[in-house]
C-alpha cells in the first residue's frame, strides 16, 4: 500500500484503462507433468466436438424423419456411433478424476515422507550438535494444484497468480493467488481490491475471454467501470470482425459485450491489454527470474507475490526518476 501510494504521487497510476491477467507459477512441489493427462485432455476436447457433431447430425435426420413420418415416431435407442463415443467421453473424465486425486495424494504423501526426513535430519543436528551438510530435503506443496501453463502447454504443480495492472506505467494495482485453475471467478474481487487498494474503480478494464460470464459483467459492483471482456476467445491469427454501429440496447448483456468488442473504439482498447499486462508478467518471469514459489501454503505463497508485485512497483518507481523533495 505505502508503494502504491508513492506510485500515486509520481504520477504512475491514473486508473485509466487496467488490465487483468493470470499467469501459473510453479509451486515448490515436485513436477507432474501427467503426459497421459495431457492426452486425456486433448482426447476429451477432440470427443465432445464429434459427440457435439453427431447430435447436430442426428437432429437434422430427427427433423427430416418428423416431416417424413410425423412427431410422434422415436427411436429409443443412441445410434452406435454417438454410444460409443459418449462412453469413451465418460471413461475419459473418470480417468482424468482419478489422475487428479492420484497426483493430490502423492502429493500429500510425499509431503508426509519430507516432514519426516527433516524432522529426523534436525534431531540428529540437535544429538551432534552439528550442521549436516547436504542440502535438506524439500517437501511438497499439498495446496497447489495441477495447473496447465498457457504459455508451455505442459502440466505443473501450480498456484494462479492474478494481477491488475495500470496502463499508465505498468504499476501492479492490485495482487493474489488462487488455487483455482481458471480465471472465471477472479474479475469482480480482482477490480474491487483495486478499489480497495487506489481508492476508486478505473475507467475501464480489460480482461481475456476466460474472465467472461454474464453474473460478472453485470455485477454491481463494477458499475461505472467501461468493460471490455470477450465472450469467445479469438484464435491466434485470426482478424476480429469489425461493427460501424454502436452497442445495441435491449440484447442479451452477451451479444452486447460481443457487439462492443467488434467497434472501432472497443477494438481499440482491447487491442492494448496485452500490451498493458503482459510484459509484467515477462520482467517477473524472465527478466526477474521468478518462476517457482519458495514457501508453501496459500497464504504464504499470496504473501510471496504480494512482495514480487510490491518490488515490481518499487523498479517502476526508480526508473522513473521521481524522487520525494526533502522535508
Amino acid at each position: 500500500m505505502q508503494v502504491l501510494r508513492l506510485c500515486q504521487k509520481a504520477g504512475l497510476v491514473r486508473l485509466g484503462h487496467l488490465a487483468l491477467a493470470g499467469t501459473k507459477v510453479r509451486a515448490n512441489a515436485s513436477k507432474h507433468k501427467a503426459m497421459s493427462y495431457e492426452r486425456m485432455l486433448e482426447t476429451e476436447k477432440r470427443l465432445e466436438e464429434e459427440v457435439a457433431k453427431l447430435l447436430a447430425k442426428a437432429q437434422t435426420v430427427d427433423a427430416a424423419e418428423d416431416e417424413q413420418s410425423g412427431k410422434d415416431r422415436r427411436g429409443d435407442e443412441l445410434p452406435a456411433e454417438l454410444a460409443r463415443r459418449e462412453s469413451r467421453l465418460a471413461k475419459i473424465r473418470e480417468a482424468k478424476a482419478a489422475l487428479e486425486q492420484e497426483a493430490k495424494d502423492r502429493a500429500a504423501r510425499d509431503a508426509e515422507t519430507a516432514r519426516a526426513k527433516i524432522e529426523e535430519r534436525r534431531r540428529k543436528e540437535e544429538e551432534t550438535g552439528k550442521k549436516i551438510g547436504s542440502r535438506p530435503p524439500e517437501a511438497p506443496d499439498p495446496e497447489s494444484r495441477i495447473m496447465k501453463d498457457g504459455a508451455t502447454k505442459g502440466f505443473e504443480q501450480a498456484y494462479n497468480a492474478q494481477a491488475v495492472v495500470d496502463g499508465e506505467a505498468q504499476v501492479i494495482v492490485a495482487s493474489a493467488v488462487t488455487q483455482q485453475t481458471n480465471d472465471k471467478q477472479q474479475l469482480v474481487p480482482m477490480l474491487t481490491k483495486v478499489e480497495e487498494n487506489v481508492g476508486r474503480l478505473p475507467e475501464k478494464a480489460s480482461a481475456d475471454a476466460g474472465y467472461f460470464s454474464e453474473a460478472n459483467v453485470t455485477d454491481p459492483k463494477l458499475r461505472g467501470i467501461d468493460l471490455h471482456v470477450p465472450p469467445d476467445r479469438q484464435k491466434p491469427g485470426q482478424a476480429a470482425e469489425e461493427a460501424n454501429e454502436p452497442t445495441p440496447h435491449g440484447v442479451p448483456t452477451i451479444d452486447q459485450m460481443r457487439h462492443k468488442l467488434k467497434t472501432a473504439e472497443g477494438r481499440a482498447v482491447y487491442k492494448t491489454r496485452k500490451q498493458i499486462v503482459e510484459p509484467g508478467f515477462g520482467q517477473i518471469k524472465e527478466a526477474r527470474r521468478f518462476s517457482r514459489f519458495s514457501f508453501q501454503g496459500l497464504k504464504k505463497v499470496a504473501a510471496e507475490w504480494n512482495l514480487i508485485c510490491l518490488t515490481h512497483n518499487l523498479l517502476k518507481l526508480f526508473r522513473s526518476g521521481w524522487a520525494t523533495l526533502p522535508a
